[in-house]
């Protein structure tokens, strides 16, 4: 950004002096500019700056509280590939009805070292991503308020892989 400013009016001199014919120089003369524009640059981003450094003065303390408060939050990212590894052991043990009952949701977070709800999210997250219960399945679903409900139909039916189906961790 320029910022301009005139030293003189071009054209228009010291209309005494030019009449009084005695060489008097106009103020135009006297400095040299012969009525030419200056420019000088100023910097856009100063406000910017100036009024960064207003609200930083006045906001401080509040900014490093709330910074505090977000390093304290825990970062969410992938669980313990060991932890993960024991879920999807059970997962393909179980694939045919992947609906741990509480005890082996107690026992996973347990042999796992997560939390239940961690659990729980694992499960529910796998089963959108990676589970289509078979058209049977589906029936049992559909008839049945409760999932777990299901699972008593599953008693004494075989898994894919021709072995009996286990509701143990």
């Amino acid at each position: 950004m320029l910022l301009c400013c005139f030293r003189g009016r071009a054209g228009q001199g010291n209309d005494q002096g030019d009449e009084r014919g005695d060489g008097a120089a106009s103020s135009e003369e006297e400095d040299g500019s012969g009525g030419e524009v200056e420019f000088h640059e100023v910097d856009p981003h100063a406000e910017d700056r100036e009024l960064k450094d207003q609200l930083l003065r006045k906001y401080s303390g509040y900014l490093s509280s709330l910074k505090q408060e977000f390093l304290k939050k825990k970062k969410k990212g992938k669980l313990p590939k060991e932890a993960r590894q024991k879920l999807l052991d059970w997962w393909t043990r179980n694939y045919k009805w992947p609906y741990p009952s509480e005890s082996q949701k107690i026992a996973l977070a347990e042999s796992t070292g997560l939390d239940q709800k961690q659990i729980n999210n694992w499960f529910i997250n796998q089963r959108k991503r990676h589970w289509k219960p078979s058209e049977e399945m589906q029936f049992v679903v559909m008839d049945s308020p409760n999932p777990h409900n299901a699972a008593f139909f599953l008693e004494g039916h075989l898994r894919t892989d021709g072995t009996a189906f286990s509701m143990d961790c």
